[in-house]
């Protein structure tokens, strides 16, 4: 009884290793290298550059401390709440298109605004 549990326990574990999801990564991280993530499936965080948001091609600009990249969230599925100068969660798959580097997005999550943020006063 002993070894079946022991091996049951064994196979969890590997189980449990063997899809352990990537880590999330920075977007300096990715484009510090690249040609390391093209065509890889990752998980991708950073803040939307202010006034990236175009509406109409589904695209934004993602940035880190360095680098910044575009996401085309076309097929994504969208949290509410993207928006300008918002960190987001972006899992998809980092392309190479037209000389460009392009982060196509499947899933696309926001952080909560924070109460502690001033409110924009409407006129």
């Amino acid at each position: 009884m002993l070894l079946l549990g022991g091996a049951l326990t064994l196979g969890l574990l590997g189980v449990l290793l063997i899809q352990a999801p990537e880590p999330t990564r920075s977007v300096d991280e990715v484009m510090n290298a690249p040609s390391e993530f093209i065509d890889k499936e990752m998980a991708l965080r950073g803040e939307v550059v202010d006034g990236s948001i175009d509406s109409n091609r589904s695209v934004f600009l993602l940035h880190g401390l360095d680098h910044t990249v575009l996401v085309d969230y076309i097929d994504a599925s969208v949290s509410n709440g993207l928006g300008d100068n918002r960190t987001v969660y972006a899992q998809g798959v980092l392309r190479y298109l037209d000389g460009e580097y392009v982060f196509e997005a499947q899933i696309i999550k926001t952080s909560c605004p924070s109460k502690y943020e001033e409110e924009t006063p409407v006129d």
